[in-house]
């Protein structure tokens, strides 16, 4: 049954294809023909008519196309026109030569390569040409010689107005002239004249003959344009009555020769007919293949007084035809397509219904078949629904299992992050005291340290593994000394060279070399390379550090050598990839070294490849500066590489806060720590209750604890098992209690995210673990010293602070909120600690704690200095007596104002103003 519906379709659709063929047939079976036209220029009315008869004529022959180029005059431009007509590979070449000479040639040209040539108007120079259409431009010259012999049997002067030097027409014009005129005895031609044949170049030339030579009778002119400028100078010089003008083109309509006879400004005009429509007509026998003469001349008259009303009837009669067989044209050209359309149409309604009757009986085949099928496709597809759901939850499993194997691994790797500390802070401890004496204890100490900087760099790794394939890394390069960056961390090599008696060198070609790259990134590429050369390399073996500045080119390389056991041939590709390693390696190692190597370098845009021979090298490629990077990627940094040192000394100014930091056990600074880990609590507290009174907190009452104490540094974990270390500082950042106390976080996590995130909380400073002690000492010593610096602000400025004062700080507020309530109740003696507490909504020891911290005074004292200085303010600037002005700023007697006055000024109030 499917194959002979098959069968059935593919017959239908070759009826259909004969039915479009027989549609089109009529359209395939006529042939057309592009004719294209090189015109001299379409400026003037006479050649404006031959274009409008040649292209009236050609709308007749549907397979005719004409193609008309104007020159515009120039001979340059009509070369360059019947070149491009060549390239386009017309079927006819029509030609007007502006100049007969310099066309000769390209005309030829065209003829020889097999394209028909019709000369129109104007003849070449040669004969290789199709066929010649134009007026007999001698017999154009004689008529006019014989009209105006006819006229007159005495003798008459003449002026000749010629054509364009070179041009066919004027040439053969003029000769036509003078024969006639040479054996006329009663005409002379006394001057002549050559023109362009545009009215504006005979003037001038015609006006100096005038003024010479009074006796002039008539002037021929070769084209009725310049006939018509000959006529405005006579005109002029008021001799038009006397001279008569005869012109040559006889065109009907405005500025036309006809026009101007009717009109008197002409004697007469020789007709020149354009033979637009006869140049058309001519072609087309051509172009079929009929046989035609070389010269085909057009019939020329001339036209007077006596025909011109006739000639001009003849011509717009010609016209009007001419308009209504083109108004008809147009109507048949619509009829013609109506019916072509209505054709197509019906032909296409015809296969449609053939079409749609033949589709309605396979629709109903197919419709069984599509229902049998479908049954089966809605079982399969069920099962395969089953199987998909099974997949996607067993998937599902294994991502939760593996997201939560990759949580806790990570987690657990930044757990060890906080015995590593207090490892490394104690080490460091006993390394810096003068306890430890015995040389090989001291060593052993060393070892411990040593040892956990390794197992901390190996916890690194893994959690930037973590990182690159969460793609998490931003690039933080800035300038840098690539030397000195290199034989720093060749300085913590050296000690393990000279121990296995390898020999480690260092070289450059250029020690002044800086460029962009992330020092801590670039820091872990360095120690990943000289890490595997050193575990590679046997004792008395060679490792070397090349770096290479290329002076002709925008790159650096450096080269990482070493003689050791190299890799295999067949492993070189797999170098890179994440926990590979080599065949050849029987030492213990993670395999994510040289991964991360690859990713960082490539963050800096660079390149890193590697070479085994005899041992292994490695080139690193970057780039020298920092056109490559993004805006984002670049930060600066001061070029110093001391900044990689280990806990360098900070120098801070000394001031007069700093001189009594630390008095007794009531004047000490007190820290709140919050932290969960015990061991660290215990090195923390040991630590800083040497200088500071320490409270501590495991995190559940670390809020509560803040408001209570109120202390002047807070030291708080970022991982806490109740609220995360962010919350907390947040919250106290918000509260008007405790907005004004340092918050140093502490965290194992030293990503960008939780950078940012630890600046929105309003941490002061973000202290990454393991840290070292002296640098967080320090940073409490800064931290305490810039709030004693802004305690000094506010207390020497404290009657110009105001709401309108925005220092960007809580404290600001909190203090013009303070002046604001005391000003409000200046005149209220009754006016206590108490209720300022309670405008402000926070208890009273709060607001002591709060205000001994800030401004460094008690409540009273603060309110009492405000009412005096506003006392002081009113003695100067106001006539009111000394018991108003006591009773104004709040005081209860006039006799305690004057004591409080000169307590604080050492004056009395009297004093004071007088």
């Amino acid at each position: 049954m499917q194959k002979i519906t098959l069968v059935y379709i593919l017959k239908l659709s070759i009826i259909v294809g004969l039915i479009f063929v027989s549609g089109c047939s009529n359209i395939s079976e006529t042939k057309t023909y592009t004719i294209g036209f090189s015109q001299t220029g379409i400026n003037d009315e006479w050649r404006k008519s031959m274009n409008q008869a040649m292209e009236i004529q050609a709308g007749f022959y549907p397979e005719l196309e004409l193609k008309i180029l104007d020159s515009k005059d120039n001979i340059d431009n009509q070369i360059k026109d019947i070149e491009q007509l060549i390239s386009e590979k017309i079927d006819m070449l029509i030609v007007s030569p502006i100049k007969s000479k310099p066309i000769t040639p390209i005309v030829e040209s065209a003829f020889k390569s097999g394209i028909p040539v019709l000369i129109v108007d104007r003849k070449t120079d040669g004969d290789n040409y199709t066929a010649y259409l134009g007026g007999d431009n001698y017999e154009v010259g004689t008529n006019a010689a014989n009209y105006l012999a006819s006229l007159t049997n005495e003798n008459k002067n003449i002026i000749e107005v010629k054509g364009l030097a070179g041009s066919s027409p004027a040439l053969e014009r003029s000769l036509g002239f003078n024969d006639v005129i040479n054996s006329t005895k009663n005409l002379e031609v006394v001057k002549t004249i050559e023109g362009n044949w545009e009215s504006y170049s005979i003037k001038d030339p015609l006006r100096d003959i005038l003024e010479s030579i009074k006796d002039i009778d008539y002037i021929f002119v070769h084209n009725d344009r310049m006939a018509l400028g000959a006529w405005e100078v006579v005109k002029e010089k008021k001799l038009q009555k006397r001279i008569k003008i005869l012109g040559v083109d006889g065109l009907n309509g405005p500025n036309g020769g006809i026009q101007l006879v009717k009109e008197n400004k002409l004697l007469a005009t020789i007709l020149y007919p354009t033979g637009g429509d006869e140049a058309i007509q001519l072609a087309l026998k051509i172009l079929n293949g009929e046989r035609v003469a070389k010269n085909n001349i057009l019939n020329t008259t001339v036209i007077d007084a006596r025909n011109a009303d006739i000639m001009s009837k003849q011509f717009d009669k010609i016209d009007q035809q001419q308009q209504d067989i083109d108004y008809q044209r147009i109507k048949i050209d619509k009829q013609e397509k109506k019916y072509t359309t209505q054709k197509h149409t019906l032909q296409l309604l015809l296969a449609l219904l053939i079409i749609s009757i033949v589709l309605g009986g396979y629709s109903i085949y197919s419709g069984y078949n599509n229902r049998k099928k479908k049954r089966e496709l809605e079982l399969r597809n069920s099962k395969i629904t089953i199987q998909r759901n099974q997949i996607k939850k067993i998937a599902d499993e294994v991502k939760i299992s593996n997201e939560a194997r990759v949580n806790f691994f990570t987690g657990l790797s930044h757990e060890f992050k906080t015995p590593i500390t207090l490892i490394l802070s104690s080490t460091e401890s006993l390394t810096e005291s003068k306890v430890i004496r015995d040389n090989k204890l001291l060593s052993e100490v060393g070892l411990i340290y040593n040892n956990s900087k390794r197992l901390l760099r190996l916890i690194n790794q893994l959690l930037d593994f973590r990182k690159i394939e969460d793609r998490k890394f931003v690039l933080k390069a800035s300038n840098t000394n690539l030397y000195k960056f290199s034989n720093l961390i060749f300085k913590d090599f050296e000690r393990e060279a000279q121990k296995r008696n390898i020999n480690f060198t260092i070289t450059t070609n250029n020690e002044d070399l800086s460029v962009f790259i992330d020092r801590n990134l670039m820091d872990k590429v360095y120690f990943n390379l000289l890490s595997n050369a050193f575990k590679f390399t046997p004792n008395n073996g060679v490792v070397s550090i090349n770096i290479e500045d290329d002076f002709n080119s925008n790159f650096v390389k450096i080269h990482f050598v070493d003689s050791g056991i190299g890799i295999p041939k067949k492993e070189m590709n797999k170098v890179f990839q994440a926990f590979f390693q080599g065949s050849n390696n029987n030492k213990t190692s993670s395999g994510i070294g040289l991964h991360l190597s690859k990713e960082f370098i490539e963050l800096h845009k660079g390149t890193i490849e590697v070479i085994s021979k005899h041992g292994t090298e490695f080139i690193i490629t970057l780039y020298k500066d920092n056109v490559h990077l993004d805006s984002d990627e670049i930060i600066h940094e001061v070029d110093v590489i001391d900044s990689m040192l280990l806990c360098p000394d900070l120098d801070y100014e000394e001031d007069d806060f700093t001189e009594q930091l630390v008095l007794n056990n009531e004047d000490k600074y007190s820290i709140l720590i919050i932290e969960d880990n015990l061991d660290l609590i215990k090195y923390l507290s040991g630590k800083l209750s040497i200088d500071y009174n320490v409270q501590v907190s495991d995190g559940a009452d670390g809020i509560e604890k803040a408001l209570e104490h109120i202390p002047d540094i807070i030291i708080c974990d970022v991982s806490l098992p109740d609220k995360s270390g962010f919350d907390i500082c947040e919250i106290l950042k918000k509260d008007l209690r405790t907005s004004h106390i340092p918050i140093i976080l502490l965290t194992a996590f030293n990503n960008k995210e939780s950078y940012i995130k630890g600046l929105e909380s309003g941490a002061d400073l973000y202290l990454t673990k393991p840290f070292s002690f002296s640098i967080l000492s320090q940073s409490i010593k800064t931290l305490i010293y810039n709030r004693e610096k802004l305690r000094y602000y506010f207390v020497n400025n404290v009657h110009n602070i105001s709401s309108s004062n925005n220092f960007g700080s809580i404290e600001q507020e909190f203090i013009s909120m303070l002046n604001k309530i005391i000003n409000n109740n200046m005149d209220n003696s009754k006016f206590s600690v108490e209720n300022l507490a309670q405008d402000l909504n926070i208890s009273r020891i709060q607001l002591y704690r709060k205000m001994k911290a800030i401004m460094g005074v008690n409540v009273s004292d603060y309110i009492q200095n405000i009412r005096l200085e506003k006392a002081k303010k009113m003695l100067k600037e106001t006539s009111l007596t000394i018991s108003e002005i006591a009773y104004a700023t709040g005081f209860s007697s006039p006799n305690y104002f004057s004591t409080s006055f000169k307590n604080k000024f050492n004056n009395s109030p009297k004093a004071f103003r007088e």
